[in-house]
């Protein structure tokens, strides 16, 4: 027999102070998804007026594929996206790993600075970077970064990364230093811990972080109009290119390619991320 007392049911009363919450609480989701949910019906509609319904239709979805330039701008994106991640990542824990472990001269004004990017308005940022590549770095950025996407791949990394540290410090806040220890006791070398426990304990922090600095980077356009060449048109910028003529169903097809891809990635992650926490808390089994 259980000791647990049984919860009564809630009753009227109840259910009158709750309604206010919830009521707001759907009035927010509403006003946040409303408009993704309508774009993405929109963009099946058989018609180029979004504001009437004549149908059920894909030829935009296949229009839309079947645009070379549109195509191009997406693998621009991707590419972009990928390897501003990866060096995000490598920045961004690495940044974290210093921040968390030592203690050095000038250290608070190095975390004032790390938070620059995340409060600094785009705009902002797009005008420093388009001012830095095109007055004060000596050499092209394509000398050091294939595809002609350097400076887009160079801006990414400088407002990605600050995501990828805080996320990452902020897992490592959690982290039990006598493991760390008794691994010193038992012989173990600096290195065997950074990759035997550090980096399990970090690694749901590096997929957050990853997910984060992806799709920051592949839904950017304001700092990527700035620093983009005629040559390097990226996914949210040919949208952008697209609207300024009219919203057509094209426009919200691609659009919607972009949020469905966003979700499934961050539904992957997510997954990762859960898996990862469940291993670490049953001690790996």
């Amino acid at each position: 027999m259980t000791t647990r007392a049984m919860k009564a049911p809630p009753g009227p009363l109840e259910y009158l102070r709750r309604w206010p919450l919830r009521a707001w609480l759907i009035a927010v989701v509403v006003f946040l998804y409303a408009p993704l949910v309508t774009l993405m019906v929109f963009s099946f509609n058989d018609s180029k007026r979004n504001i009437v319904w004549r149908g059920f239709t894909l030829k935009y979805y296949a229009a839309t594929f079947a645009d070379s330039d549109l195509i191009t701008a997406f693998g621009n994106s991707l590419t972009i996206a990928a390897v501003s991640t990866a060096m995000s990542v490598l920045l961004g824990a690495l940044t974290a790993l210093l921040l968390w472990r030592f203690r050095f001269p000038f250290k608070a004004p190095l975390e004032g600075a790390l938070a620059l990017p995340i409060v600094v308005p785009e705009i902002c940022m797009g005008v420093a970077m388009l001012v830095f590549f095109t007055q004060v770095m000596p050499w092209p950025t394509d000398l050091i970064w294939p595809l002609n996407l350097g400076a887009i791949i160079i801006s990414h990394i400088s407002f990605s990364f600050s995501f990828v540290a805080i996320v990452i410090r902020g897992r490592l806040a959690s982290f039990n230093r006598e493991l760390e220890e008794a691994a010193r006791d038992l012989g173990a070398g600096e290195w065997r811990i950074f990759t035997d426990i550090l980096v399990p304990h970090m690694r749901p922090g590096l997929l957050a972080g990853a997910l984060l600095a992806f799709t920051l980077s592949l839904d950017d356009f304001v700092i990527t109009f700035f620093t983009s060449g005629p040559d390097t048109t990226t996914f949210p910028v040919k949208v952008y290119s697209m609207v300024r003529f009219s919203v057509t169903p094209e426009v919200n097809a691609a659009s919607t390619i972009l949020i469905v891809l966003t979700i499934a990635l961050t539904a992957v992650a997510l997954r990762l991320q859960g898996t990862d926490v469940a291993k670490a808390e049953t001690g790996g089994v």
